[in-house]
């Protein structure tokens, strides 16, 4: 599944080398990060947030197969967690 996010997102952004994907599966939670540069946001949220919506949409299709739950973060890949 982070492929797939991974692929859908850089093809959105005007700085696809900027986006990583970051994958933790646990026993009953998968957890997907998307790191994206703040310049690209807006493309990857959408407007009135249907992008993030359709993404979230797809995992929970996905993910449910699995018996588990998911969460996705959008994070600002030039925020810093000293900030």
């Amino acid at each position: 599944m982070k492929e797939f996010i991974e692929y859908v997102i850089k093809h959105l952004v005007d700085n696809p080398d900027k986006v990583h994907v970051a994958e933790t599966i646990g026993e009953h939670t998968a957890l997907y990060e998307l790191w994206v540069n703040d310049r690209d946001m807006g493309k990857v949220i959408g407007k009135r947030g249907q992008t993030a919506d359709s993404l979230r949409t797809i995992l929970a299709a996905a993910v449910s197969k699995s018996g588990k739950r998911y969460v996705l973060e959008i994070v600002d890949r030039n925020y810093s967690r000293e900030n």
